[in-house]
This record gives structure tokens, sequence and C-alpha cells, in this order.
């Protein structure tokens, strides 16, 4: 499975972005996709994730009512909608993804995902 991340960009506070996973290989559309973040000097944290099936997402607290999850029919690319941005939404994000069945649980944990894309630059100015 190959991912790309794209959709990042410098803003100002309050701006929105989408952000963009494109994915190819084998059976994506068995794919669970999850997106993380990672700000400089900090661990990667979980943002949101999204089911296989696309009927489940999570998000953590700090972007819950902000950040939205959404997917194409394909289920070749997974979306994140960031809205309201703010300066500590600063980090590269990463989109990773895990092959699991329909009714498995969404993972926040990094290491439960094998695959992952090479990072989008976010950078939210206040």
């Amino acid at each position: 499975v190959q991912l790309q991340a794209s959709g990042g960009g410098l803003v100002q506070a309050g701006d929105s972005l989408r952000l963009s996973c494109a994915a190819a290989g084998r059976d994506v559309s068995r794919l669970f996709v999850g997106w993380f973040r990672q700000a400089p000097g900090k661990e990667r944290e979980f943002v949101a994730a999204m089911s296989r099936g696309g009927s489940r997402t999570e998000y953590s607290d700090s972007v819950k009512g902000r950040f939205t999850l959404s997917r194409n029919n394909a289920k070749t690319t997974m979306y994140l909608q960031v809205d309201s941005l703010k300066p500590e939404d600063t980090a590269v994000y990463y989109c990773a993804a895990k092959y699991g069945i329909l009714t498995a649980p969404i993972s926040r944990d990094t290491g439960d995902y094998p695959y992952w894309g090479q990072g989008t630059q976010v950078t939210v100015s206040s």
C-alpha cells in the first residue's frame, strides 16, 4: 500500500485546509485510514481515523468539532477537512493505514498502522 498525503500549507488562525490522502495498492477498500500529526519536539499523536467501510469515525478531543473526515466513493482517497485552525495545530500531518475486518475497532495507536504516507506540513500563524 502506498499513501500520498497532500494539502498542507501556511495559513492564519481561523482559516481552513483540506488534507488529502491518496491510497494505491491491493484492496484499498479494506483499509482503515487514520491521520496523525507531529509537532516539533513532540511525539506523533492521533488526530482522526475512519473505519474501512466509512461508517465509523473517531477524533481526538483537541480537534473534535473542527476537523471532519470523508472519503471518495472509490475509497481511494480520504480527506481531512480542517477548520478553525489554531497555532497549536501546527505540525506535520501523516496519513496511515491498516487492513482490518469491518467490525474491528478504530485504533489510535501509531504502532497499529503499518503503512504511512510522507507527511504534509500545516503551519498556522497567530
